[in-house]
């Protein structure tokens, strides 16, 4: 159950801090004003198990989904960003895959500037963790510590692209606390077109972050076959390896709380870290589901994780419509872990698993 605080002058989308405020280093947003989604207690429904809502009734939107897809949209209306994403041509390559392309000539792969936002109103809102036993959101606040902000990218790849990042950390990754929240906001939002990406290349340079978009049809590895490899325990994880798929893929999906699953995922991310081997993340299914993609170590140009999980983005007509799969497969499969360091990392994902999920 969420609650929704008194909007003053029925202001739901309130103006946010300005580019000047916003330029701190690592996101030390002290004062600055905006939206607060608080999530309930987690320790309140870590044991309880999840609904499959594939099977039941469509419900309605979360609020935290309006929020978001509120929020973006009237940046899009305001000009917020360089083109209209929306207008991009997409397909299907042909072939076995069906991996995705699409054309955009105006798309940019240049990296987030986390200390020197460009535009006035980028910040969306931030995701936060409260002691409620019902999550909250609170119209206009001080950003609290340990929040997660949801910053636009200016340069989408598909609609309601976003950025989320946590707020006054100085880590260079992820920490184990940020992948829960993450986590636990995509099972609130609660919609099986949202996916977050992360990658994690070696070794790392700028301030860990995931970006989040909607998909309307499932991503080309969500569709492949799997071969389980460790399914038990109490908590109800499950580990499994993507087959026939150019990638070394890795798939966790669990039935009861978050805080287990990124655990697991935190302690295998921390040893691919300290092995300086390049990866990176796929959450879908409502945040139910966790695919890691595996990559060479010492790559001169890792792949982002849309790229792994099989939605290609060009720049010119000509490379849009002469692509083919065999190319895509070539370019998934060149970067790719080999066997030897794949099995590794499958014994150790079996060690955590069984470790954890007892």
């Amino acid at each position: 159950m969420v609650t929704i605080k008194k909007l003053e002058h029925n202001k739901f989308l309130p103006k946010v801090a300005t580019a000047e405020q916003i330029k701190c280093s690592f996101f030390s947003f002290q004062g600055i004003n905006t939206p607060i989604y608080y999530l309930a207690n987690q320790s309140l429904i870590n044991d309880t198990p999840f609904v499959d809502l594939s099977v039941t009734l469509e419900e309605e939107q979360s609020l935290l989904d309006t929020l978001l897809l509120a929020q973006w949209e009237e940046r899009m209306w305001k000009g917020g960003f360089r083109y209209d994403v929306t207008a991009s041509e997409i397909k299907i390559i042909n072939g076995r895959k069906k991996f995705l392309a699409q054309l955009n000539e105006k798309w940019s792969a240049d990296p987030f500037i986390f200390n020197c936002v460009s535009h006035d109103e980028e910040l969306l809102f931030c995701v936060a963790s409260s002691e409620k036993a019902n999550s909250e959101l609170v119209p206009l606040a001080a950003v609290p510590n340990g929040a997660i902000l949801i910053i636009i990218n200016a340069t989408p790849v598909e609609y309601g692209h976003v950025f989320l990042i946590p707020c006054g950390s100085d880590r260079l990754y992820m920490d184990a606390i940020s992948f829960e929240m993450i986590l636990r906001a995509a099972v609130e939002i609660n919609n099986y077109s949202f996916r977050l990406f992360y990658d994690c290349s070696s070794p790392a340079t700028s301030h860990p972050y995931f970006q989040a978009c909607y998909f309307p049809d499932h991503l080309p590895v969500e569709l492949m076959a799997i071969d389980t490899f460790f399914s038990g325990g109490q908590r109800g994880i499950h580990v499994s390896t993507v087959i026939n798929y150019p990638i070394k893929t890795l798939l966790f999906e669990y039935t009861h709380n978050t805080k287990m699953a990124m655990e697991v995922i935190s302690e295998i991310c921390s040893y691919l870290r300290e092995k300086h081997i390049p990866h990176n993340l796929l959450i879908s299914g409502c945040g139910k589901k966790i695919f890691l993609f595996l990559q060479k170590l010492a790559n001169s140009c890792n792949l982002s994780a849309w790229e792994c999980s099989g939605y290609f983005l060009f720049q010119t007509k000509h490379e849009f419509d002469q692509v083919t799969e065999e190319a895509m497969l070539k370019c998934l499969s060149t970067v790719s872990l080999d066997d030897e360091g794949f099995q590794a990392v499958k014994q150790l994902c079996r060690r955590i698993a069984s470790k954890l999920a007892i």
